[in-house]
């Protein structure tokens, strides 16, 4: 069978980049350990390529949402530094942990009966201090099931660390109120947004996920954060177009001049959503590449007027800091980085 070519999409991840970001929140949070949130494969980039990194860094503490997403990790951290958020659902996942050694995050007296039942052990437990989502309602905290638990980890999550307001001074209040009532090793509740909140919010462990990535999701962060994420799309065909001809889907896009353009390998099935349209740009070293007309699922239309030389299988990078692009494009940064698709070349 002939070797497959290489894709006409790159992601590249800055491992450096990475490693940095995480040692800046590590000492961002004072006395605590930040640990990392490597869920969603990596938040988009590649879940064991980040741990493999983050390890490498000093990181010891890794939080996955789903347990599928928990065999990617065991090939390059040990069992017992992995947690897993969304917890034991049924007797199968419960029996799962048990077996592997990663971390049940229990969320409520239904989990905590599940793993008692499979055996107990080592786990975290999450307390609903205010968000609504997932987490032990406070009124639960004295139950018999969550009394017979080995709880290494309390922990809650900051709804609104990204703002300020009293809302994050309820959240602390509430978990320090319910510390006092539940026998627990370590404490932790904040998130990268929560990191820059101050000591008070710091605890033992720290849970970043978006700054770890290039996320800046408070002002105070925006000068120690790195890019680590960029992409690399390969042009597939340029042309000439006259005055008054259109581009793209419905014609949203109309030459004022005569101009040339070029067609990338990169589109909506990507990642790369519609909301770039006519916003969005590509670049060749200092050239700025605008986005014509709509952005469709696999291709884009962009202006080389700027870059004259570019040509057939020459590459272009993607504007896509993550800060200025969720301005441009309304996105969130977290969409922008997990919104990532599977026909990139990762590394």
């Amino acid at each position: 069978m002939a070797d497959l070519p290489p894709p006409t999409l790159r992601l590249t991840v800055d491992r450096a980049a990475l490693a940095t970001n995480w040692r800046a929140l590590d000492r961002m949070s004072g006395a605590a350990r930040a640990g990392a949130a490597v869920k969603a494969d990596g938040y988009g980039l590649g879940a064991r390529l980040v741990a493999e990194t983050l390890w490498e860094a000093g990181c010891r503490d890794f939080f996955v949402a789903h347990w599928s997403e928990v065999p990617d990790l065991l090939e390059v951290v040990p069992p017992e530094a992995i947690a897993v958020l969304h917890g034991p659902i049924n007797a199968e996942e419960a029996a799962y942990a048990r077996a592997v050694g990663a971390r049940p995050i229990l969320n409520s007296i239904h989990q905590a009966r599940l793993w008692n039942a499979a055996g107990g052990g080592p786990c975290h437990l999450m307390l609903d201090t205010g968000m609504n989502r997932l987490g032990l309602p406070l009124a639960e905290l004295d139950a018999p099931e969550v009394a017979a638990l080995d709880i290494h980890v309390l922990m809650s999550h900051l709804h609104s660390a990204d703002e300020d307001g009293e809302a994050n001074e309820r959240q602390r209040t509430a978990f320090d109120a319910a510390r006092t009532r539940i026998a627990h090793r370590e404490a932790s509740l904040s998130n990268s947004a929560g990191i820059a909140l101050g000591d008070g919010y710091h605890y033992d462990l720290t849970r970043p996920g978006l700054s770890l990535y290039g996320g800046v999701p408070r002002p105070e962060l925006a000068d120690v954060i790195r890019q680590v994420a960029r992409i690399d799309a390969a042009i597939m065909q340029t042309r000439e177009l006259q005055a008054g001809e259109t581009v793209g889907y419905n014609a949203t896009f109309t030459a004022p001049h005569a101009m040339r353009i070029g067609t990338v390998a990169l589109g909506y099935a990507d990642g790369y959503l519609r909301c770039w349209s006519g916003k969005g740009a590509m670049r060749n070293g200092d050239a700025r590449l605008p986005v014509l007309g709509r952005v469709s699922m696999d291709m884009t239309a962009i202006d080389l007027t700027h870059a004259p030389d570019l040509a057939e299988g020459d590459w272009v990078r993607a504007e896509y800091d993550l800060p200025e692009a969720a301005r441009v494009s309304g996105l969130s940064q977290y969409e922008l980085l997990t919104a990532l698709g599977s026909r990139f070349l990762r590394a």
